[in-house]
């Protein structure tokens, strides 16, 4: 799920592995893109959260939904992935390799990893970088990727495990914005209705995700819950906390895609802050 840069650097002499670089800026959304031309991985393939890793923003489903199944697995293909593939993700704060490693995973792909540490950790160690952009090889053969619907939460499954006391549905935004005394982004401020807060930013120490040991201590409390679902603003910077909660031994996870963006759309969703009971 995590790969250290040293197992990534030996497993870069595998001819099915791929890097894929998916460093991106929400307030600038060409900066990584640009980043990727001036400096990447050598071999890596790039992948844009809003064009390749989210789908059409539409009055519900939120900031970022899925994409289109069909133009995802396309766009895999183009980028020469196909589903026996080895899968390195990297940026450079973990939210994007996230999201990009968990759409792997809810289509079937078993080999994806995130790189701890991103970019800035292969660097430091000392290993290669390059502007040259891979030539494209495209997969033509038909694959074997199929959406795993167990790992998707809807806004109706939401609804509906806010009524269950044996689900445990986290909230990976700061806490200002979960008790509703911030909000920079969403036109609505506080938080789904049980939702407990787990900032995804306590994940890491020093740019690197916390140890398998300190991350299931991180995540004990929830040892007691059938089913875990987890959202931030978007479905970005939850990821991060589904893939630790993988890394920690959790396997009941679900990701609410479309996350507070796309609750606050129905007006009938109620909204809780800190000043309310």
């Amino acid at each position: 799920m995590i790969i250290s840069v040293q197992s990534a650097y030996e497993w870069n002499l595998r001819q099915d592995l791929i890097f894929v670089d998916c460093r991106f800026d929400l307030q600038n959304p060409e900066k990584g893109k640009v980043s990727y031309a001036h400096e990447h991985i050598p071999g890596a393939v790039y992948m844009d959260l809003e064009k390749d890793l989210s789908g059409e923003v539409k009055e519900t489903g939120g900031r970022h939904p899925l994409p289109d199944l069909n133009q995802f697995f396309d766009t895999l293909k183009q980028a020469g992935i196909n589903d026996q593939s080895i899968v390195i993700a990297y940026d450079d704060n973990h939210a994007f390799a996230s999201r990009f490693v968990w759409l792997l995973k809810a289509i079937g792909h078993e080999e994806a990893y995130v790189l701890d540490g991103g970019l800035s950790a292969w660097k430091e160690a000392g290993l290669s970088t390059t502007d040259e952009v891979p030539e494209s090889h495209k997969i033509e053969k038909e694959q074997s990727w199929k959406l795993v619907q167990s790992l998707i939460a809807t806004q109706s499954d939401v609804q509906h495990y806010i009524q269950k006391e044996n689900v445990a549905l986290i909230d990976s935004r700061s806490h200002d914005r979960y008790t509703g005394q911030h909000e920079p982004i969403d036109k609505k401020a506080g938080h789904i209705p049980t939702a407990l807060n787990y900032d995804w930013t306590a994940l890491f120490e020093s740019g690197f995700f916390k140890h398998s040991d300190q991350l299931q201590k991180h995540f004990e409390m929830l040892s007691e819950y059938s089913q875990i679902v987890v959202y931030c603003g978007s479905g970005v910077t939850a990821a991060p906390n589904v893939i630790a909660l993988w890394q920690a031994g959790y396997s009941n996870v679900q990701l609410y895609v479309g996350s507070f963006s796309d609750w606050i759309s129905n007006e009938n969703n109620p909204i809780k802050t800190e000043d309310q009971p």
